[in-house]
């Protein structure tokens, strides 16, 4: 990283439907650390949350009132400048608390500023998906698509993923080297991401032209 880079912070959400307090270990924390790592080289400071350890209700406003945590989650995704979305696959789809955190996102669609801009709009999102069984693309779309629409936006190759053999129970997690294809992914991801960033953090999107 240059002397004149600008730095930048990163937060992941981790949507297992595990909570820190089990005693399995977490293949979506080890991959969003791996993108950590490979942020890291580029200047990239970064913090993880585990949504199961919190109270996120269900809704599609920013504060569905008492007990609910989500206003605080928010509030770090958006303080970043590049949000990691870390999901399992189950049953072929991203994990139902990844599908909350995005429902609560709808709020974002009628949050816009003067210019009609949603609170996301200058921030990168990564989608960071781990399984064992085919789906990792289709949770790709479904979760980029949700992202997109509430203003982030989708660096190139920004969609990192580690499937493992279908109907078996060896996970990302239990690997002792990570592949070749899954390091090259993670560093074009994490270059890509930062890059876009840093750009966006030095030069805004304008407002639309009246």
């Amino acid at each position: 990283m240059s002397a004149e880079a600008t730095p930048l912070t990163a937060f992941a959400l981790n949507c297992s439907l595990k909570s820190s307090a089990s005693s399995e270990r977490s293949s979506t924390d080890r991959l969003i650390a791996d993108l950590f790592d490979a942020l890291s080289a580029h200047g990239v400071a970064g913090t993880v949350e585990r949504a199961a350890d919190r109270n996120i209700k269900p809704g599609v406003t920013s504060d569905e009132g008492s007990g609910d945590e989500w206003p605080a989650i928010r509030e770090q995704i958006l303080a970043a400048d590049i949000f990691i979305l870390g999901t399992p696959i189950w049953l072929g789809q991203p994990s139902s608390i990844a599908k909350r955190v995005v429902e609560r996102m709808d709020a974002f669609l009628s949050e816009t500023d003067d210019a009609g801009r949603m609170p996301p709009f200058g921030k990168v999102a990564i989608v960071a998906v781990v399984g064992n069984e085919d789906g990792a693309h289709h949770c790709h779309a479904a979760m980029f698509q949700a992202l997109n629409d509430v203003g982030f936006t989708i660096p190139a190759n920004a969609g990192v993923y580690w499937v493992g053999e279908a109907m078996q129970a060896f996970n990302y997690v239990d690997l002792e080297t990570i592949p070749d294809p899954v390091q090259q992914t993670i560093a074009m991801a994490a270059s890509n991401a930062a890059h876009l960033a840093r750009c966006l953090k030095r030069d805004a999107y304008p407002p639309p032209q009246k």
